[in-house]
């Protein structure tokens, strides 16, 4: 079996595709085919390079609900002229046939439903080479954050609209939802403490309404930055003789000594108790 190409790359293309389906109401019924929809697309740019869709008219037509409890579902009447699917076989089977399939929940849906289509009419089933099935790649990859993963929740998630459940349009927000997701996903892993809510208060930080609109000198820093020097000396705006100034000068000669007796750390904390004496 050979793959269809994208360009000179020699990549395989890339076909996300959707299918409706009748919904059987007892147990033991099949599903029946009632639209297919796909778009071809580039892999390296994403962009769309062919599409189709079809109606098709199961064998039954009495399968087929007259009245759709979606705004935009198929009715009876919509797939009553529609084409058999024997009739658009050979289009469907050379839009899928050795490509990467893309869709969402499709191995455990869509795929079994093309099987069953072709196996209905006699011939082989296209066959993919690659995978995509975007509810267990967003599933691991993206978390529930989403909530349920269903292509509507997702879709509201990112304000794209409402899901139509109409095959090509359906495949076209499986697109953009991937997009988004793959956006997210890159930012968070480039900016993984700041965008995941692990970033904490640096010392050096000064907002510019702190600076009052003007940037900091390289040399300033926060106002808790301790003094690196046994020469330094800050001013302070109370009497040497009061509390604060005594602990002041305390901290100031029990640093000074740590340094020049490179004290070490336990006996520095050992000592300090004597500052509050």
């Amino acid at each position: 079996m050979e793959a269809s190409t994208s360009g000179k790359e020699g990549i395989a293309e890339i076909v996300f595709f959707d299918l409706e389906t009748t919904v059987p109401n007892r147990g033991g019924k099949r599903f029946w085919v009632l639209e297919f929809g796909a778009i071809v697309v580039c892999p390296k740019k994403l962009v769309e390079l062919e599409s189709y869709s079809t109606l098709v008219r199961p064998k039954d037509l009495s399968v087929v609900s007259l009245r759709s409890g979606r705004c935009d579902g198929i009715t009876r009447g919509v797939v009553a002229n529609a084409p058999a699917f024997e009739d658009v076989a050979d289009k469907i089977f050379s839009i899928l046939n050795g490509r990467v399939w893309a869709g969402h929940n499709i191995q455990r849906f869509d795929c079994i439903r093309i099987k069953e289509a072709f196996s209905d009419i006699g011939r082989p089933a296209p066959e993919p080479v690659g995978m995509i099935d975007s509810l267990g790649v967003l599933t691991e990859k993206f978390g529930r954050r989403a909530g349920n993963m269903k292509m509507a929740t997702l879709a509201s998630y990112f304000g794209l609209g409402q899901q139509k459940h109409r095959s090509l349009d359906d495949v076209r927000m499986n697109l953009e939802v991937l997009k988004h997701c793959a956006t997210v996903l890159f930012l968070e892993s480039s900016l993984p403490s700041v965008l995941l809510g692990k970033l904490q208060g640096s010392p050096t930080v000064i907002t510019r309404s702190r600076a009052n609109g003007k940037l900091p000198c390289r040399e300033e820093t926060s106002r808790k930055s301790l003094p690196t020097s046994a020469g330094y000396h800050r001013a302070v705006p109370y009497t040497r003789g009061s509390l604060a100034g005594k602990m002041t000068e305390g901290v100031r000669n029990l640093l000074c000594k740590a340094q020049g007796n490179q004290l070490p750390l336990n006996s520095l904390l050992k000592h300090s108790h004597t500052l509050l004496r």
